[in-house]
């Protein structure tokens, strides 16, 4: 990975703490076997137990009953019909980048690394769109489509995510010519609680297509995806060290669209920022300049000073100062580094070390109004600059403060499927959009004893200056009431929530992230969600990180799911959620083979159908 900290260093490990190999096979409950006895013993059902989960910052971590990797489409399809018959949660994780509790559980997690593959090129005789399974990476997916001469024309920070979990979480760029890479899909299938797999597009069920581009996971299972890519091409990209007023004075468009990609690391104490910035180009491939900090010894540096600045945080403006003077010398202007990259690759950074992140969307405009307040409340300036009501007296952050944009206004630059913005999109509709994000880091697991205030002042500031939290980063001072009234203006929040509960009226898709940070009022009647019961220290080797444990409901708390058929059907009906089988001699009260139960409807059938008697 290539980013302004160390680009020569190894890219991160996944997420399977100790190895799968040390995992056991469980002795299955009796329930479970009788349901398990119902179905086709030709598709494998190969749970395991002992696992540990963890984001990949380690913040969080969780022990699920049990783990699944399935390698088929009809293997998922198992895993949530008796999910659904055992009164089970279920919950997807590919990564773990993000270092919320969204994809903690105490019942059964899914991985999709299995299911990765590309299963169609020019589909419709489209150039350059591609079908695949979506659990394949970011990394796996631009490696195949170079081998054809294509690429996505966006990415993130990073490349390890799945692309179902890029899309479920709403992943960004930095580029006022592109925005949510979800802008690029023009199909999604995705399994749904009754195990009915249905497709969706801006033509086809258009509500579902819109609620599944940014799902939170709590819709059901996206297995495959039809995505739009562009020729491959490379980029020419400079990074250099300069005064932040030199950006401030020239915002909006002469600054962000000098080049195609622009991205900002802004150092608060030094009052400067590195810029980084690319465009297309013809020119031969170059490698990046090898500088002090593009080591070992620039990286355990920095991380150490950082561990020491848990105990002193009065030495985080020295850190600041010596760390990237060291890297892009000690006045601004004074050192560039440059490369000319494939974009798969060029657009990376490395993360360096565990960290929280909090990130926001707010309109572009408003961004020297948010850096200039924010530098007055880190700074100690008098409070009239900054109007922060929160007390900021011996208070020290890390460094450095991401600044990226975004685009994800219709007819902009972008080339995916008109008028399909999805319902919890938190970017700007009217104007471009800016995401600042507060990075904290955790030197060897470490929580900064920052964290609290800082994050509790930096999130007053962007609602203050009308922003949106992006999902998958960590809110911690920003809860259901807040949010449900960043969406409450031109109802999209409520058609996500009308189609959720269509797509999933049991609440097996549903976690505490959900319950704690979305208005599911009619939660009580969904029997399937997971609530939180505790959360402790791991202790010992794991820093700070923190053990959460949940309980799946019952029954009890809505509707008897083995109540008999009759009082099913009349659920399902009402609630919306006919399409189980019911009428088609594969419901759950009726012992069937996977045939029958599983290919009763198909994928290219409508939403519409799936959901009403």
């Amino acid at each position: 990975m290539t980013d302004w900290a160390a680009p020569n260093l190894p890219t991160t490990k996944p997420n399977h703490p100790g190895g799968t190999d040390r995992l056991t096979v469980p002795n299955l409950p009796q329930r479970l076997q009788h349901e398990l006895a119902k179905l086709d013993d030709n598709i494998p059902f190969r749970p395991r137990s002992r696992y540990i989960h963890h984001t990949w910052a380690q913040t969080f971590f969780s022990r699920p009953e049990y783990y699944f990797q399935p390698s088929t489409i009809e293997e998922l399809q198992k895993i949530v019909t008796l999910a659904r018959r055992t009164h089970k949660r279920v919950c997807v994780t590919g990564f773990g980048h993000s270092p919320s509790t969204l994809t903690l559980t105490s019942s059964w997690l899914i991985n999709l690394d299995n299911i990765c593959h590309i299963l169609e090129w020019d589909v419709d005789g489209k150039p350059g769109h591609v079908r695949f399974e979506a659990g394949i990476s970011l990394h796996n997916l631009n490696q195949q489509l170079a081998e054809k001469g294509y690429t996505l024309p966006n990415l993130g920070s990073i490349d390890v995510q799945s692309l179902a979990g890029v899309i479920s979480t709403g992943t960004h760029g930095s580029s006022l010519s592109h925005g949510l890479l979800s802008q690029n899909i023009t199909s999604l299938t995705i399994l749904l609680s009754n195990s009915q797999l249905v497709t969706c597009s801006p033509q086809k069920n258009p509500d579902l297509f819109r609620a599944a581009l940014l799902s939170l996971g709590s819709l059901g299972i996206i297995t495959h995806m039809t995505f739009q890519t562009v020729p491959d091409f490379n980029i020419s990209w400079s990074q250099r060290l300069v005064p932040l007023s030199d950006i401030l004075d020239n915002w909006g468009d002469t600054f962000w669209k000098q080049r195609e990609y622009t991205r900002v690391w802004w150092l608060p104490y030094l009052k400067r920022a590195v810029i980084w910035s690319a465009d297309h180009t013809d020119l031969p491939l170059r490698a990046p300049n090898k500088t002090f900090y593009g080591g070992k010894f620039g990286y355990y540096l920095y991380h150490n000073l950082l561990a020491l600045s848990n105990y002193f945080p009065r030495i985080l403006p020295w850190v600041e100062w010596l760390i990237f003077g060291m890297q892009y010398g000690f006045q601004p202007n004074t050192y560039t580094m440059t490369a000319v990259e494939p974009v798969r690759t060029g657009l990376l950074m490395d993360c360096l070390y565990s960290q929280w992140v909090n990130e926001w969307a707010l309109p572009l405009s408003k961004g020297p109004e948010a850096i200039r307040r924010l530098s007055a409340w880190i700074n100690r300036e008098p409070e009239l600059l900054h109007s922060i009501p929160f007390p900021n007296a011996s208070l020290y952050v890390h460094c450095p403060v991401e600044v990226r944009v975004s685009d994800t206004r219709q007819n902009q630059h972008h080339t995916g499927p008109a008028n399909c913005r999805p319902f919890l999109d938190p970017t700007c509709k009217s104007e471009p959009t800016l995401y600042l994000n507060a990075t904290l880091y955790r030197p060897y697991g470490r929580d900064p004893p920052c964290r609290d205030r800082y994050y509790e002042a930096f999130e007053w500031l962007m609602r203050d200056l009308g922003g949106k939290p992006h999902w998958a980063k960590n809110f911690l001072y920003t809860d259901r009431r807040h949010i449900e009234d960043m969406y409450s203006e031109d109802g999209d929040m409520q058609s996500f929530l009308r189609v959720r509960d269509e797509s999933d009226p049991h609440g097996m898709f549903l976690g505490e992230w959900h319950m704690r940070n979305l208005p599911l009022h009619n939660s009580a009647a969904k029997p399937l969600v997971e609530e939180e019961l505790s959360r402790r220290k791991m202790g010992l080797g794991w820093g700070d990180g923190v053990l959460w444990e949940g309980m799946v409901r019952g029954p009890g708390a809505g509707v008897d799911i083995d109540a008999g058929p009759e009082a099913m059907r009349t659920f399902l009906n009402q609630g919306a959620g006919a399409g189980m089988g019911v009428g088609q001699g594969g419901g759950d009260d009726t012992p069937t083979t996977m045939s029958q139960s599983f290919t009763s409807r198909t994928s290219e059938e409508s939403f519409d159908v799936l959901v009403k008697d």
